[in-house]
């Protein structure tokens, strides 16, 4: 039976309250912990605010044309996280996506354990896997070089080496995060109504062409989410620069060639004391973040049904 107007009206009303009662512990944690500090981030960042003096002076925009025009170690941090980035978030993806196909075969014997074992390396302690792959890496008795000697290859530097020592960070950041990925392709894929893969068999389509033109489509959601995810994972690197390249108290070494933004903006605001300049990287941070990841979801996005 269909409900008069003014009593659907009254209906919806009142769903619509409850659904912001609902909504308003998570709008007031959102509100709290990210448009606030968000906003006095871009004001500190209109200030010369040396931490612990009380008097701010008001600079304008300055903070931001001294870090795009006269801060060479800024705008080096800012190419190491690029580098770091798209070195990592291509191969995590490729690699994790081509796990889950695999793992998501219903006839393969042992599905879960592997899961599990893929999957294990993302929930340990980032700094407990940090200091391990330092150890791994290191040039005379770490694991990695002694199996490159056994075929008679010179391994790398690694962490003491310029150009060695980014790629060592991506490689322990691949093996770790590989895992996470895989089980949000995996979810994906068992989204995917199994009869048409089974109509494009009886086509006749191979199995390149099932992947292309029947799995690719319809996992693209995934696709734009685990992408979103995994360039705004990259834009924050910190932890694992500061735990495998730490030595006598300085990192993002050697020569900054591992320096990243967020390692950046931490020195900038509690070595140096400048919180006004680090607010101004922060906001640019932000706004970088912000900006792929719209970038990404406009690219990649595309309308697909069922």
């Amino acid at each position: 039976m269909r409900l008069p107007a003014k009593n659907r009206h009254s209906l919806n009303r009142k769903q619509t309250i409850w659904a912001y009662v609902f909504l308003a512990p998570s709008l007031l944690f959102f509100a709290v912990f990210v448009i606030y500090p968000t906003i006095r981030s871009f004001q500190y960042s209109l200030f010369d605010w040396p931490l612990g003096v009380p008097q701010k002076t008001f600079v304008g925009l300055e903070n931001y044309r001294r870090l795009l025009t006269d801060d060479p170690v800024f705008m080096t941090s800012v190419w190491n996280t690029v580098r770091f980035t798209v070195g990592t978030t291509v191969p995590t993806l490729v690699i994790a996506l081509l796990l889950a196909m695999a793992l998501n075969h219903p006839q393969l014997k042992l599905r879960g354990l592997f899961r599990t074992v893929y999957f294990l390396p993302f929930v340990l302690s980032l700094v407990a896997v940090g200091f391990v792959w330092r150890w791994m890496l290191e040039p005379t008795f770490g694991p990695v070089n002694a199996v490159f000697r056994i075929f008679g290859i010179q391994g790398p530097g690694w962490l003491a080496s310029q150009t060695w020592a980014l790629p060592g960070v991506m490689l322990m950041s691949i093996w770790r995060d590989t895992g996470f990925y895989m089980v949000i392709f995996l979810a994906g894929l068992q989204t995917i109504p199994s009869a048409f893969h089974e109509a494009a068999m009886i086509d006749g389509a191979s199995a390149w062409h099932r992947f292309w033109k029947v799995t690719l489509p319809l996992l693209n959601p995934t696709i734009v989410f685990a992408s979103v995810i995994a360039v705004i994972n990259g834009l924050q690197l910190y932890t694992a620069v500061y735990v495998m390249t730490g030595k006598s108290g300085i990192y993002g070494g050697p020569l900054n060639s591992t320096r990243s933004v967020v390692l950046q903006i931490v020195e900038t605001a509690f070595r140096s004391l400048n919180m006004g300049y680090a607010s101004a990287a922060v906001f640019l941070l932000f706004l970088a973040i912000l900006g792929l990841s719209l970038l990404q979801i406009r690219i990649l996005d595309r309308p697909f049904e069922y």
